[in-house]
């Protein structure tokens, strides 16, 4: 997508761009929680070598998986155009349809205790790896249902896969379903070529949420969800803090009319958040 994006942006010939298959830790490690093995740099550290050592010119990321503190060195150059945010459910067509006690396969903070605010009785069981690959253990029977980004299901074609779950009911992770592209922050001629292929809409919204992200001190383990959209002259954010099993919940939302608005309703949520929920998170 990135591409053909820059191809038709600077009509550059197909094959004018080589791609760099390098497989992160986040791909090689599947049968742990990311917070117990490093985080998010799971998906980002080797890109990040690979840029510094000159051996890429730009990394593509999905935004969702990417740290909110960057390497000062690394700027977010461009994001493509967002997908549908939903989540998806694939094994039942709602939560409410699932049976009594089911199982939900899933590794996010985030939708775990979603899943659990809304069934108390589920069980989650730990799902990682990529969409085949999850698809495949509920096929076998390891879990009663599973959640995936549709964002994620569209791009691979699987548009009748699942059932999507209206933001209303779960709000989606902050940066879901956008594609940003990384380069070094030196290399002004490149940002540049990359900065013609970014949607600025994206790129204000998700901004924002990782705003929010970085106001809250807000890392891998934090259940946190949050979904800015255009609204008149400003974005209009939601978003809302959990606790891992979903018993503890603040939310709110806000206009914003310019990026940094996000930590005052970071701050509000942490403010109105009681104890034991806001000591999972750090502040700013």
């Amino acid at each position: 997508m990135t591409i053909a994006a820059l191809c038709e942006a600077h009509d550059w010939p197909e094959g004018a761009i080589e791609i760099v298959t390098i497989k992160t830790s986040g791909d090689r490690i599947q049968d742990r929680p990311l917070a117990e093995v490093g985080g998010k740099a799971l998906w980002t550290k080797e890109l990040d070598r690979a840029l510094q050592d000159g051996e890429i010119d730009f990394a593509v990321h999905s935004m969702k998986d990417v740290e909110t503190i960057r390497p000062a060195e690394i700027v977010i150059a461009a994001m493509l155009p967002r997908a549908d945010v939903r989540d998806r459910l694939i094994g039942a067509q709602s939560l409410a349809a699932l049976p009594a006690s089911p199982r939900v396969g899933t590794s996010s903070p985030r939708r775990a205790a979603q899943v659990r605010r809304a069934r108390p009785d589920a069980e989650v069981v730990l799902f990682r790896g990529n969409v085949d690959t999850r698809l495949a253990k509920l096929a076998a029977g390891e879990a009663d249902a599973t959640l995936l980004a549709s964002a994620g299901l569209e791009r691979l074609g699987r548009f009748d896969v699942g059932h999507p779950i209206p933001v209303t009911d779960m709000l989606p992770a902050p940066a879901q379903g956008a594609v940003g592209i990384e380069t070094l922050a030196e290399r002004a001629e490149l940002r540049a070529i990359l900065g013609a292929i970014d949607d600025t809409l994206t790129n204000a919204c998700v901004s924002a949420e990782r705003a929010l992200l970085a106001a809250l001190g807000a890392d891998c383990r934090s259940p946190v969800a949050a979904l800015a959209v255009r609204s008149g002259a400003g974005l209009h954010m939601r978003a809302e803090i959990m606790s891992g099993d979903g018993t503890i919940c603040r939310s709110g939302e806000a206009m914003l009319l310019q990026t940094s608005d996000a930590a005052a309703l970071a701050a509000r949520l942490l403010h109105e958040a009681p104890p034991a929920l806001a000591e999972l998170f750090t502040g700013p």
